[in-house]
């Protein structure tokens, strides 16, 4: 199958004396480098996205002109809602509709070696303008200015053919490549909690220091006063995707002074698409579109969350990052909390261990803290029923990540390793979309009274699998 792909710019970056955040860098260089437009994993990633038919999903609430227009102001708070608010929503509006246009979908694999230095990487834009997906050109830093990111703009997905009209990055509007990056959903949570541990690191604060926090103004997403640890508060933001401890951990870095050099430090680490922005001092809320990460940019920050010798990658101005933008304790902590996720239903399903749908994703082990006698797994709430032992003995890696959904965004990211005596993997995935819960298979079953509705299309879980497969048997190891 023929790639679209564009040739990579030209990369000119300024010497510098000093590493990044005042760490001094080991002689160490990142594994030989094999990026390009055309590189192996990319082609698979590309492939395997054409190849699932995205665009074959129907469209729960397909919006009437006056809901364009109110779309407008609903991008606020949009995780407020929950599923199940969101599933009754949808179940009683009108016949679901053929998807209008090709969903936008960006995608990115990031090959390590068994020492967690990258390899080799592929990204790949999906989107009406890109029907079958585009390699996006990543120079050997794993960065590209080949991209226009334009911020998630929910009512000008359906009126603009999908083009944003607000730039994440500067200076890019002769860029060959132009894509609106979908709202990242609850991995946005990736932002906040590496910049709690950062204050961490910097002795401001200890995880076992009690918070209390205390919104002025209540908010819907996050809800009234409560006081608990850091560490329970980081616990509840990542494993089961809290936004009332989330929020108080925004609120936590409003209170510090600490949002505005959080933005400033992803900044310097060159992962300019990630910015924590627009949120709410009062009460740590108000998440909406102009909080933004791209899927290169997260696989990067959770390359350094997973750790490794030596540089990593070095950043536009000539700065290089290593590991060490995190502490070693916080690296460790933070990819522990990841492992024990207990969302498992985007490119993993263990979740639904055993149904005939969803189909199977990424072959996880699903974490014990969520396993009950009978087997089954309840996750803040929500009971899914199927019993996930048998998927647990026939695993064959872990999958340290962090899942999002709202209405018009499903995202997931992490680190995936093999288990010991499974073929070896090793590498990050990460994907943002605009397929949330208003989209579906037009095969999925009805749900069963009092279940966990399947709330992602199965194509996600189809493409890990696939793409998991592919690294089993061609992975750097």
């Amino acid at each position: 199958m023929k790639i679209r792909g564009i040739g990579t710019r030209a990369f000119v970056g300024l010497a510098a004396a000093t590493a990044l955040l005042g760490t001094a860098i080991a002689p160490a260089q990142a594994a030989e480098h094999t990026n390009g437009s055309g590189g192996d994993v990319a082609q698979e990633l590309q492939q395997t996205m054409d190849q699932l038919r995205f665009e074959q999903v129907l469209d729960l609430a397909p919006p009437t002109s006056p809901q364009l227009r109110a779309l407008a102001t609903q991008s606020v708070d949009k995780d407020a809602t929950t599923r199940a608010q969101r599933a009754n929503r949808f179940a009683a509006l009108a016949e679901p509709q053929p998807i209008v246009q090709q969903p936008q979908i960006d995608a990115t694999v990031i090959e390590l070696d068994n020492h967690g230095r990258p390899v080799s990487s592929g990204t790949v834009l999906m989107s009406p303008q890109y029907p079958h997906g585009i390699v996006v050109p990543v120079d050997k830093n794993y960065h590209t200015d080949a991209v226009r990111w334009r911020q998630w703009d929910d009512a000008g997905w359906y009126t603009n053919h999908a083009q944003g009209t607000i730039d994440v990055v500067p200076g890019r509007e002769n860029a060959p490549l132009d894509f609106m990056e979908p709202y990242p959903a609850s991995v946005l949570k990736l932002l906040v909690n590496f910049g709690v541990l950062r204050l961490v690191d910097q002795g401001v604060i200890k995880l076992d220091d009690t918070y209390a926090y205390q919104p002025t103004t209540i908010s819907s997403l996050c809800g009234n006063a409560s006081s608990d640890t850091i560490r329970n508060y980081i616990d509840a933001s990542i494993t089961y995707s809290s936004n009332a401890a989330s929020c108080a951990l925004v609120k936590l870095l409003w209170d510090r002074g600490a949002v505005a050099g959080l933005n400033q430090t992803f900044q310097d680490l060159g992962l300019e698409t990630m910015q924590l922005k627009e949120t709410n001092p009062a009460n740590g809320g108000h998440w909406s579109n102009p909080v933004t990460m791209t899927s290169l940019d997260t696989a990067k920050l959770l390359m350094i969350i997973n750790g490794s010798p030596g540089r990593l990658w070095t950043t536009p101005n000539g700065t290089p990052v290593t590991s060490a933008a995190l502490s070693p304790s916080s690296r460790q902590f933070f990819k522990n909390e990841l492992a024990q996720q207990g969302f498992n239903d985007v490119l993993s399903t263990t979740s639904w261990c055993g149904a005939d749908y969803p189909a199977p994703g990424i072959p996880q082990v699903t974490p014990a803290r969520w396993i009950a006698a009978d087997g089954t797994t309840t996750v803040g709430g929500d009971a899914y029923g199927h019993d996930v032992r048998p998927c647990n003995r026939t695993a064959e890696v872990t999958f340290a990540h962090k899942t999002g959904l709202v209405g018009n965004s499903a995202s997931d990211a992490g680190i995936v390793r093999s288990l010991p005596g499974e073929r070896g993997r090793s590498y990050i995935i990460a994907m943002f979309s605009n397929l949330g819960d208003q989209y579906q298979d037009p095969n999925r079953p009805p749900t069963a009274p009092g279940a966990h509705p399947v709330a992602y299309t199965e194509k996600f879980a189809q493409m890990g699998k696939i793409l998991d497969q592919y690294e089993a048997a061609h992975g750097h190891h």
